[in-house]
């Protein structure tokens, strides 16, 4: 009888310790879950950008938020941009730690509608990591992703033309595990990124090999200011008798009215790394022949 008891005692123990263990690791076990299938809305991990693309475009949306407990400003840089199916597209977010101290945060993720989660492949991520930002630092981070355009032949995302990333920053559980965000603000001139860049916040008005509502930039970098055939400068532009460099140029993006009185360009870019970016990809650009 004593026997039989403890074996029974030893059971329940075993039970007990495999259901602790198990609700000890549901969150982390369904988090795996959600990142490998999709659900509930969470994006996907992948190595690479995409190779294909459809004609069929989406609206994609940027939400921030942070934890009640969390210092930090955290919001997108822009408010939304358009792909196709299968284009690879860049996203900045901006983060400021509010506080005297350094600070370690972890973004959580998700995608809505929750069914497209399946599709959205992110291929670099300041989500991927614990992430430290110093006491008083303001940092932006990239995020390039694209739509898997297999999602053209779901039916059941076929009326989905909207869809919505969202981030929210936690306090880390992780601190020891943390890389420095410092690396985004200290890190050299990517014309890539410029690229994708001048996509989201220049081609609105400016185009590389014709004059739109601003004048072609494919060749401005080493060009006179206010000196292409066909386009209306300003008056302030005209007489300069400046040329487009790296440094011009910088100071131009900065605050053109402040750099150039009279200046009628509404646009400004803040961010220095940014600014960086954009003229790394001008600059890259070939030269016209002749």
């Amino acid at each position: 009888m004593f026997t039989r008891t403890r074996l029974t005692v030893a059971a329940f123990v075993a039970v007990l310790a495999v259901m602790t263990v198990i609700t000890s690791y549901s969150v982390t076990l369904y988090r795996l879950f959600c990142q490998a299938t999709g659900s509930g809305g969470t994006t996907q991990r992948v190595a690479e950008g995409s190779t294909t693309q459809t004609a069929r475009i989406v609206t994609v949306f940027f939400d921030t938020s942070v934890a009640p407990n969390m210092p930090w400003r955290f919001i997108p840089v822009q408010r939304s941009v358009k792909l196709h199916l299968g284009e690879d597209s860049m996203a900045f977010f901006e983060a400021q730690n509010l506080s005297n101290h350094d600070i370690v945060g972890h973004a959580t993720f998700n995608v809505t509608p929750d069914k497209v989660g399946v599709y959205f492949k992110k291929v670099q991520c300041f989500c991927f990591n614990e992430e430290k930002l110093a006491a008083g630092e303001k940092v932006q981070m990239p995020v390039t992703f694209f739509v898997d355009p297999r999602m053209a032949d779901d039916p059941n995302t076929a009326d989905v033309d909207q869809i919505t990333l969202s981030y929210t920053f936690f306090q880390s559980k992780k601190p020891d595990t943390a890389i420095d965000l410092a690396r985004f603000s200290a890190k050299a001139p990517d014309a890539q990124a410029g690229s994708r860049l001048f996509a989201a916040q220049c081609a609105g008005c400016h185009a590389l090999e014709s004059n739109k509502i601003g004048p072609e930039l494919g060749n401005v970098v080493g060009r006179e200011a206010g000196s292409l055939a066909g386009y209306p400068y300003s008056h302030a532009l005209q007489t300069a008798h400046l040329v487009w460099t790296k440094a011009t140029l910088d100071q131009w993006l900065k605050n053109p009215q402040a750099f150039l009185p009279g200046a009628q360009m509404p646009m400004h870019v803040d961010e220095a790394i940014d600014r960086n970016d954009i003229i790394a990809y001008l600059a890259s650009l070939p030269k016209p022949a002749g």
